[in-house]
């Protein structure tokens, strides 16, 4: 039973020992969650601090827009097929176990991806680091759960939604200096994590106790299987219709249909196993279901924003990648702020789902006015968009994480928390792809009006500077050129955000039917889902 702590009024979970119950102090919670907070820094920071250094990245190994897309899709992809996983070997196994495992695998793929020679072999470090990011990212959701009462929750919820915005604005800051800087290069983006996972490592080893529930250990194997390779076809299906192939061809029937299928029998091997992956009578319960749905429209709006405006300030503004990570400031800031106070003002009342609507209709209006931009916007009006977009986000991250973890049962904990996570990195990984393969066309449409109306000899000027499809160097380009290639990555962007405005708008209209319960004083529920 959750005891009171005299010191603070937290109710924390029993960390328990055999038959006996022994709660988590204060302080213990605050040190355990020091690590767990350092473990969701690494994670988010492997993810954003690539992001202004992948133009150029991409360009010393010689890759194209395709490439660029799938250096950032494929950590999402891997992330998203294994996070299920986590969160099911979370209520089986002792988490921090799992935890230490999740970081020493990220730390593993930093090395070698620091390494690599081709843009292949980046991708495929890429992979490895995103399986570690997926157990972070998932695991620290769940052992915050194990910890804390949901009613307290908010507040703790909202120290990681902090640290999401810290990570997210210092990543793209830190891998623009780290770019930038000569004597580094783009190799140490992928080294400078390596050393905050070892003290997160450590730090979590000291401090993070939770009881180990000894049960009878089944994995499902074939459930974790059938949904990777589900979500995998559909992604290749997505990066590559439309240039490849054509999106009403063979191979798109072959790839959604083959997609289908093994999403289909990944529901029979769900309904057949004794411990599945994701426990299909979740989705009895109407808020999972309705938060599991809107987190997949919020993660196309929540990764657009991350990954795209590296390649508008650096291509359409020719900015440093250093500047490209300031000028992204007033969107973290916007989430930074909405985050913090959501999860502070939700501990104190109880009450989260105008929090959900809210932050449903303001990500909507910052996508919309954001697909206004061209390469010469005032960027007093990009600072206004972008935080109008951060405060939406910022609003339903993590709050759609903390009403399903309200429904459940305590053995269900790590499966429901990872279900929202899945779905939102599912999101994210398909809004990547699909965007990017969008804004490919859309840019090489834009330049070849500009070269229509610069005239023939613009295509020889084209050929002697040489981007030849990939992502250009700007500085190598003639004037009339790079004023081009400079408005059409401009209006390519704005499109992005263009399309993906109705997602954001479908997570609003998702929301309005979440029914809210308050939330719970005590980590066991008297209801399961």
């Amino acid at each position: 039973m959750a005891t009171t702590t005299p010191d603070t009024g937290v109710r924390s979970a029993p960390a328990e020992t055999g038959d006996s119950a022994a709660p988590m102090t204060h302080r213990q919670i605050m040190e355990a969650l020091s690590g767990l907070l350092l473990g969701m820094f690494v994670a988010i920071l492997s993810s954003t601090i690539v992001s202004n250094a992948l133009p150029q990245i991409i360009t010393d190994l010689e890759g194209g827009q395709s490439a660029y897309t799938w250096v950032v899709t494929a950590t999402l992809l891997s992330m998203t097929a294994t996070t299920p996983l986590w969160g099911k070997l979370a209520d089986l196994f002792s988490k921090k176990l799992l935890i230490q495992i999740a970081l020493t695998i990220y730390v593993a793929g930093s090395i070698v991806a620091g390494l690599s020679q081709s843009t292949g072999m980046l991708i495929a470090c890429r992979v490895v680091q995103g399986v570690g990011v997926g157990g972070l990212t998932a695991l620290s959701q769940i052992i915050l759960a194990a910890m804390i009462a949901p009613r307290e929750r908010g507040r703790y919820s909202g120290y990681l939604g902090a640290v999401f915005a810290v990570a997210t604005v210092g990543g793209p800051l830190l891998g623009g200096v780290i770019t930038d800087t000569e004597w580094l290069g783009w190799r140490w983006c992928f080294y400078v994590g390596v050393p905050f996972a070892i003290i997160a490592l450590i730090v979590l080893q000291k401090t993070l106790k939770l009881p180990v529930v000894k049960r009878e250990v089944k994995v499902d194997w074939a459930g974790a299987f059938f949904i990777s390779a589900a979500v995998s076809l559909l992604l290749v299906w997505v990066t590559f219709a439309g240039d490849k192939y054509d999106w009403m061809s063979w191979q798109t029937a072959a790839m959604v249909g083959g997609s289908v299928l093994l999403g289909a029998v990944f529901v029979l091997v769900e309904s057949k196993a004794s411990e599945p992956i994701i426990p299909l009578r979740l989705f009895r319960n109407r808020t999972i279901t309705l938060a599991s749905l809107a987190s997949l429209f919020v993660g196309v709006a929540m990764f657009a924003g991350t990954v795209f405006f590296s390649q508008y300030f650096q291509l359409a503004r020719n900015e440093s990648p250093t500047m490209s990570g300031v000028l992204t400031i007033p969107m973290i800031a916007g989430l930074f702020v909405s985050s913090t106070a959501s999860g502070l003002i939700i501990t104190k009342t109880g009450r989260w789902k105008a929090w959900l609507i809210s932050g449903g209709a303001l990500a909507t209006a910052g996508l919309g006015l954001l697909g206004t931009l061209r390469y010469d916007t005032p960027y007093w009006h990009i600072a206004l968009f972008m935080a109008v977009l951060g405060l939406g986000i910022g609003m339903m991250m993590q709050n759609l994480v903390l009403c399903t973890q309200n429904q459940v049962a305590p053995a269900d904990l790590g499966s429901a928390s990872s279900v929202v996570t899945f779905f939102r990195s599912l999101g994210g990984a398909i809004g990547v792809s699909a965007l990017g393969a969008v804004m490919a066309h859309r840019v090489t449409d834009y330049v070849k009006e500009g070269m229509a109306e610069l005239g023939p000899k613009a295509a020889a000027a084209m050929g002697q500077g040489g981007t030849g499809g990939a992502i250009p160097d700007m500085d190598k380009l003639p004037a009339p050129i790079r004023t081009v290639m400079e408005s059409a990555y401009g209006h390519g962007v704005g499109d992005v955000f263009l399309y993906a405005a109705p997602f954001a708008l479908l997570a609003f209209l998702v929301t309005l039917f979440i029914k809210e319960v308050a939330l719970k004083s005590s980590t066991v529920t008297a209801e399961d889902a």
